[in-house]
């Protein structure tokens, strides 16, 4: 006799595979009659729940919610593409993402099966609610006691203030994010550590808050060359930018201003998005394997698995943006 499957039980039952994963794992989110009417089947049909039982029912129809802090008022284009890998390995899996846009208020039983969280910050309510209400999730970004997974931001900054100071570069402009969001305050710390090491002292007044927008780091750079309210900027030679999308942003500035790049000022980027060509220094992350690992991180937490952090490598790409003095 063939052993009985999570599907055959969910069948019996009327329900999907994901009320029944629920049911298995103990998990908010289901009515009384419907957790006793699971129960009951699975005795009826003499069900065992192991753990390869729980793998596929992690990989077979589960509802996963994607969520944003409600304080983000745009979205990156490392966002769209990090999106398109999760549901490219979704349907691999047979997952079923859906945006859930109402944390951390609405009702417990609406909320699917698995999250995956973005933008989130210290004493962020969304992590506290997901947990009173036993919802598995998984945070892009990196935190404490929680599923995470992130670039190894410390490492992409360094790494970009070596290559520049290795170039002979010691006066270097920096475009960052809000320094309230971790993985721009790693970068710029990582950054700082390459020049500290390369006995470099970095000038606070030369960090200057892009915003994560093109637009923004224009506008920055350009307040910046053109001294705005009458201050004399400091001379600089290079830029890192802590994303593409702003050191994108700061290109256009430039040329717009008649400097040249990289003949008079060098540029390096984050993220290495494909959409802008293959001309830009900057550093590499694996956006495909950070999506398959946050599922991986994801199923463990399903199956009631220990917290980690994965921290994922990155890698300078030198190209045409960056020369030596």
């Amino acid at each position: 006799m063939s052993k009985i499957t999570i599907r055959e039980v969910a069948q019996e039952s009327g329900v999907s595979i994901g009320t029944v994963s629920r049911v298995l794992n103990d998990r908010p989110g289901v009515k009384e009659y419907t957790r006793r009417k699971v129960l009951e089947t699975m005795k009826a049909l003499g069900y065992q729940p192991d753990v390869a039982a729980r793998e596929l029912s992690f990989r077979s129809g589960l509802r996963i919610g994607l969520n944003v802090a409600p304080n983000t008022k745009r979205l990156t284009p490392f966002f769209f593409l990090f999106i398109e890998s999760l549901m490219n390995r979704a349907r691999v899996d047979g997952l079923r993402f859906e945006e859930v846009g109402n944390l951390p208020n609405g009702l417990p039983e609406q909320l699917p099966d698995g999250m995956v969280l973005f933008g989130a910050h210290d004493d962020d309510p969304r992590i506290a609610y997901l947990q009173q209400n036993a919802t598995p999730f998984v945070l892009i970004g990196r935190g404490e006691g929680i599923a995470s997974i992130s670039p190894d931001d410390f490492d992409g900054g360094y790494q970009a203030g070596r290559h520049l100071t290795a170039l002979g570069h010691t006066s270097i402009l920096h475009i960052g994010g809000y320094m309230q969001h971790q993985a721009f305050k790693d970068r710029y710390e990582g950054f700082r550590e390459a020049l500290s090491q390369a006995g470099v002292m970095h000038n606070p007044e030369m960090v200057l808050d892009g915003r994560f927008s093109a637009l923004d780091a224009y506008r920055v750079l350009a307040g910046y060359l053109e001294g705005s309210g009458g201050n004399h900027p400091e001379r600089f030679t290079a830029v890192f930018a802590s994303s593409d999308e702003m050191a994108q942003g700061a290109l256009v500035c430039l040329a717009d201003h008649h400097i040249s790049c990289p003949d008079q000022v060098s540029v390096v980027g984050f993220d290495d998005l494909p959409e802008l060509g293959d001309t830009l220094t900057t550093i590499h992350q694996d956006i495909p394997l950070m999506a398959e690992q946050t599922l991986t991180l994801l199923g463990e937490q399903i199956d009631r698995q220990p917290p980690r952090h994965i921290t994922l490598p990155v890698q300078l790409v030198a190209r045409q943006t960056t020369r030596r003095l």
